[in-house]
């Protein structure tokens, strides 16, 4: 007879789930290069965004986990030389910051960006008709070295052949199909290509590379660890991966039982608990999350998980913001207790909180709990 699913309350949920990414753990005293390659590993991937109204994105998960650490380390590891490099670029879940033993796992999609089968409408031709002026930029980059898309001359390049817009979706294409990668990143934060051979060190390109179906099934059960409990929407969601990749990645894992069926109290779909995913009794600490973390970039889980009805406003005219531009969550034990319009004034060298709003079961330490928090940002950041 078939065992009914294990029934978690939704409290047990929102530990497993934190536990998962990393909070309710001590934080060290000293951040290491080994403590943020073992955060990255754990939660998987850092998205990229461009704002930096606070700080730029992939800075801020770490921060959230480790505390204050030096950003050095994440830029060593994501862009230094090539012997130091411990993360790559790639479309994952958004532009993300990926360890570099996932090179292999994401292979079979670069294959298919190759075939014009991945990647935004517009870049698709270059993998047809388009083609010859992809290849002529490749080859510039291959002669000239890294260059970003300003390098390449605005209006016609020396080719004759495109237009500054069209030099870009070109460089996307190859960057989609694994030709090139990010070498690093300069001025404003713009991505300066090179060829993907000499940017990833040569003992990850020599690894294997797996059949799509057990790639998949692998992010799958990176996916699931990351978030110890979730629905098979989220498990598909971590890596963007679509719904008929996903499910019989998730079946596989099922049967051999790296993943068990379970009900969460309050969720309607049914739900996967890794099957090494700790079980806390309880959480504490205290995060300041950016709006792109893995732990709340699914806003309808985050609902489900904590309660908690989250939308970022950078695009909503400022009359109608609820709650401000660039918003974070405050996390406070195992609850998202407040919300904090943030922004750094790197002029007059200040952290400014332009908005705080307490949830309504906030508890009273919640204000000297969150200013700690407010205060170390600070510090890390170089800010009052």
């Amino acid at each position: 007879m078939t065992q009914a699913p294990e029934r978690l309350t939704i409290a047990a949920a929102r530990r497993i789930a934190l536990a998962a990414q990393g909070f309710g753990i001590a934080r060290p005293a000293a951040v290491t290069a080994g403590h943020l390659a073992r955060n990255v590993a754990r939660v998987g991937l850092h998205q990229i965004d461009s704002v930096n109204v606070l700080a730029r994105a992939h800075y801020l998960p770490a921060f959230s986990r480790l505390g204050a650490y030096d950003r050095a380390l994440l830029d060593r590891a994501a862009w230094g030389p090539k012997r130091q490099r411990r993360l790559f670029e790639y479309w994952a879940h958004e532009a993300s910051l990926l360890p570099l033993a996932l090179h292999p796992l994401l292979r079979w999609r670069m294959a298919e960006a190759e075939r014009g089968l991945r990647g935004w409408t517009r870049l698709k031709a270059f993998a047809h008709e388009r083609r010859p002026e992809a290849e002529a930029i490749l080859a510039r980059i291959r002669a000239e070295g890294p260059m970003a898309a300003s390098d390449f001359e605005h209006g016609k390049s020396r080719s004759g052949w495109w237009e500054w817009g069209d030099t870009k979706q070109a460089l996307e294409f190859l960057f989609w199909s694994g030709h090139i990668t990010t070498a690093t990143r300069r001025g404003s934060f713009e991505r300066v290509y090179d060829l993907t051979e000499r940017v990833i060190p040569s003992a990850i390109l020599a690894l294997p590379t797996p059949e799509p179906a057990e790639a998949q099934r692998r992010l799958i059960d990176l996916s699931a660890r990351a978030h110890g409990v979730a629905t098979a929407a989220d498990l598909r969601d971590y890596f963007r991966l679509k719904p008929d990749e996903a499910k019989p990645a998730i079946d596989v894992l099922v049967e051999e039982g790296a993943l068990l069926p379970v009900t969460v109290a309050g969720w309607r779909q049914p739900a996967f608990l890794h099957a090494e995913a700790r079980r806390p009794r309880r959480i504490s600490g205290q995060a300041l999350l950016a709006p792109f973390d893995p732990l709340i970039w699914e806003r309808a889980r985050a609902e489900r998980l904590f309660g908690f009805r989250y939308r970022i406003e950078i695009y909503v005219p400022a009359e109608k913001r609820q709650h401000g531009y660039y918003v974070l969550p405050f996390l406070m034990d195992e609850a998202l207790v407040a919300r904090v319009d943030l922004k750094s004034d790197r002029q007059a060298g200040r952290l400014i909180a332009r908005n705080i709003h307490l949830e309504p079961a906030a508890p009273p330490e919640t204000r000297e709990r969150l200013a700690a928090e407010l205060a170390l940002m600070a510090e890390w950041l170089g800010l009052e």
